[in-house]
């Protein structure tokens, strides 16, 4: 099957004679349009579009109705107050002029989309960026969002950890122990079927990286010491090159999310892993990937202050996350949530 293009998807919305607010299927393999494919068409209808000195009320409109021309639904003559507003796509937008992003009266959706629409002094939209709630929450360093989940880690005498020896049922039909990938095939990549490693095997990879050892770029750089360890995970999988887009699952070609623990506290963000809601990821053969599914590669590390160096590996699916890690119960929602997007977060 060849892969589906930004352009096929917003002919197949356009022949369906949906509007915005029909209901489709994640993962719907003709009509949900897959995350990067928005952010592709969105930039390519969006960029450059003067909203002049347009009220605030007339500018939403007008984005609005560029949005429904670019991914070919109908403009309604006007637009009801739903939850997310292009409801068939689970899209929200927001048009920025400074880099504080607000969102009121409910909480981050790791499955929705969210179109962060950057615009200039001058008025008009520089680049559109989309992406999902769970990369959103990630970008919260001020303890604002207080619905994120979080588990204990308790290290024990072993340091390799097998929690889950089989992978969900679903995914079986779609897994091969020598499963191989080109140079083409990026780790941000869909999933395929055929090319996922079982998660005995992907147990079998990284093992080997217990006892190795990174450059600490310094305890307030967490993002930092957790690329270096993706990079590392990337290249042990098999994959010839390191790509990290901020959104889940880490390595989407493998349903895979990867954390690095120097604390017990482990934090899990938006996303339940042993919830059963549908991964925002196109369908895998004929089956649709659940939360649950996903596959966890954790490495617990200590630090010296110049060198992090791996102690433990646990592998495990969600559903049986919790069996082994201990969970935090959650608190309450924020009336609302103010997240500081970073200054290159255009940009990447």
């Amino acid at each position: 099957m060849l892969k589906r293009k930004p352009l096929d998807f917003k002919k197949s919305i356009r022949a369906s004679g949906l509007d915005i607010y029909s209901p489709i299927e994640v993962g719907d393999a003709n009509l949900w349009i897959p995350t990067p494919h928005i952010e592709t068409l969105l930039n390519k209808a969006l960029k450059g579009l003067n909203l002049g000195e347009l009220p605030v009320r007339t500018r939403s409109k007008v984005v609005k109705i560029a949005i429904c021309e670019a991914l070919g639904y109908p403009a309604p003559k006007s637009f009801k107050r739903t939850k997310p507003r292009f409801f068939g796509q689970q899209l929200d937008t927001y048009a920025q002029k400074s880099r504080n992003l607000q969102i009121w009266n409910e909480q981050l959706s790791p499955a929705r989309r969210y179109a962060i629409i950057q615009i200039s002094a001058e008025n008009r939209v520089l680049k559109v960026k989309v992406v999902n709630g769970y990369a959103l929450g990630l970008l919260d360093k001020t303890g604002k969002i207080t619905t994120k989940y979080q588990a204990a880690l308790e290290v024990r005498a072993a340091s390799h950890e097998l929690v889950s020896t089989q992978d969900a049922t679903l995914l079986l039909p779609h897994v091969h122990a020598s499963a191989g990938f080109d140079k083409a095939v990026s780790p941000v990549n869909d999933p395929v079927s055929g090319k996922l490693l079982p998660i005995q095997e992907v147990y079998k990879r990284l093992s080997t990286l217990v006892g190795q050892t990174f450059a600490d770029p310094g305890k307030d750089q967490e993002r930092n010491r957790g690329a270096a360890l993706h990079k590392l995970i990337c290249q042990y999988l098999g994959y010839s090159r390191y790509e990290d887009t901020g959104q889940f699952p880490d390595i989407r070609h493998q349903l895979l999310e990867v954390k690095l623990q120097t604390s017990p506290t482990i934090d899990l963000g938006l996303v339940l892993p042993s919830s059963e809601e549908r991964l925002d990821i196109s369908q895998l053969g004929d089956v649709h990937p659940r939360h649950c599914d996903t596959r966890y590669a954790m490495f617990f590390a200590k630090t010296d202050g110049r060198q992090v160096t791996l102690t433990h590996l646990f592998v495990t699916t969600g559903a049986d996350f919790f069996k082994r890690f201990r969970r935090f119960e959650g608190k309450g929602i924020n009336g609302k949530i103010q997240i500081p997007l970073p200054q290159e977060f255009f940009s990447t």
